[in-house]
């Protein structure tokens, strides 16, 4: 049940609407007192039926992750020593083990295969459930959580159950922390009006990145790497550039979709982007882009192999990088694209660490940010290539130009245009705040105008909105 989809519009309408009826004075007196926990218990169900419309076997496994994490967290806060460090094995690497057959058997066994030059491996027919690696990292870091007594464990299933698969962040994030989440659910949150109008324009902002912006890029791009070498030079370096804003507006429209839903009901959940094209560095990047992977990585992998402190920091890093390309996919291209990244990072907090920080002026400022950009672009070749010939055929059009297909497709431009209005608009209206920071430009729905510019909008992204077949980018991880 796509968030792009009709179902999830009547499905949602469902839940706000029994979440608003909740409401009632009468219904809160028959409650008497325990409404919170009814919200919270439907909420449960009803993630559970979102999870499920895919297909219903997800459920159960799921079910088995939040069991393991709930029983593991509770083992290990009255635990100790052995019988601690056990617990610890088994919350951290039941999960692992259940990513590892459903996500990489298969790609190990065909690696091996290929590496040994057998043919008689059979893979294993295994359904990739959606969004595994979102939740199963989120039991995780409860578990990890709970062992380095940063919180105690929660004492209520229903609530751990419920932070596990809270549908709006579930397929496809932010990976929220137990820290962030769980306390709300200790409060009376519900529906409210000044939420719901906030809410519903965060979503439908997220809407118009999704279905209006990526999924007519999709098509174009699609289209430059199933055969890159039909094409010209600048057509694909534009095919490449397409897909960064692409992949841009795909997924961080997801994540303000999620977090419009949630804000509707009554919730909050974190910014996982933070106008991140706009980074001087590589390190920079990863404090902007997807900021609830980065930061997760870095807190429960990085920090845990030794971080800055124990063994080589550079190593620790290109290990969490490698392992930060591999989540993304099962596809060597992946690891390759973790590993520039990484080799990047190492580069910079070298240099760093021997010429210091440098501000620099405006001129060098835009040349870093033009820079990094372009790394980006180039890393992303193999996020997108379906294997290392056609990364290689992408990258040998872009720098050795050959003629082909010349194509300025009229979405790119649409798109940079676009990209450039709001990154403009949020530097500036963010200003006073000390730091960059992206802000929705939300109506007052109260206001008649208010109301016409809302549905003028929501009659735009309808017209405008792309009819075929693109899934989120990121329900593959």
């Amino acid at each position: 049940m796509s968030f792009a989809s009709i179902q999830f519009l009547i499905f949602f309408t469902f839940v706000l609407g029994v979440l608003w009826l909740s409401r009632a004075p009468v219904l809160e007196k028959v409650a008497k007192g325990r409404m919170p926990q009814i919200r919270q218990f439907f909420l449960l169900v009803c993630s559970y039926i979102f999870y499920g419309w895919w297909d219903a076997r997800f459920c159960l496994l799921m079910l088995a992750l939040t069991v393991s994490a709930y029983l593991s967290a509770q083992k290990l806060e009255k635990g100790s020593g052995a019988s601690r460090r056990l617990w610890l094995w088994l919350g951290v690497g039941g999960p692992l083990v259940v990513l590892a057959i459903f996500k990489y058997f298969n790609f190990f066994l065909e690696s091996v295969e290929r590496l040994l030059g057998m043919e008689d491996i059979r893979a294993l027919s295994i359904i990739l459930p959606v969004g595994i690696s979102f939740y199963t990292f989120q039991s995780l870091s409860y578990v990890l959580d709970v062992y380095r007594q940063k919180y105690a464990a929660e004492k209520s299933f229903s609530k751990v159950a419920l932070y596990i698969a809270f549908f709006p962040q579930l397929v496809a994030g932010p990976i929220v922390k137990a820290g962030d989440f769980l306390p709300q659910l200790y409060e009376d949150r519900k529906p409210t009006l000044r939420g719901l109008e906030t809410g519903l324009q965060i979503f439908l902002f997220g809407m118009i990145k999704k279905v209006v912006l990526a999924d007519h890029l999709s098509v174009f791009v699609d289209d430059v790497f199933s055969k890159p070498l039909a094409f010209s030079g600048p057509t694909v370096w534009w095919a490449v550039i397409a897909y960064s804003i692409q992949v841009y507006f795909d997924f961080s429209g997801y994540s303000d979709m999620a977090v419009g839903c949630a804000k509707c009901m009554g919730y909050d959940l974190c910014r996982n982007f933070n106008l991140p094209y706009l980074s001087k560095n590589v390190t920079e990047f990863w404090k902007r882009w997807h900021i609830s992977l980065s930061s997760w990585l870095q807190e429960y992998l990085y920090f845990s192999l030794g971080g800055n402190r124990k063994g080589n920091r550079y190593v620790n890093l290109m290990i969490t990088m490698l392992l930060g390309g591999l989540w993304h996919g099962a596809n060597w291209t992946f690891v390759a694209w973790g590993g520039l990244h990484g080799l990047a990072l190492c580069i910079h907090k070298g240099y760093r660490k021997v010429a210091g920080e440098r501000s620099g002026n405006a001129l060098t400022r835009g040349f870093s940010i033009l820079g990094t950009y372009l790394f980006v672009c180039i890393c992303l070749v193999f996020f997108r290539a379906d294997d290392f010939t056609v990364a290689g055929q992408a990258l040998g059009r872009m720098f050795w130009w050959e003629s082909g297909i010349v194509q300025p497709y009229a979405w790119t431009f649409v798109a940079v245009i676009g990209l450039l209005i709001a990154t403009i608009y949020a530097a500036v209206r963010s200003r006073g705040l000390g730091q960059i920071e992206g802000r929705y430009l939300c109506l007052d729905l109260t206001r008649f105008w208010g109301l016409v510019a809302f549905f003028t909008v929501v009659g735009l992204t309808i017209g405008l909105a792309y009819t075929g077949t693109s899934p989120f980018i990121y329900f593959q991880f």
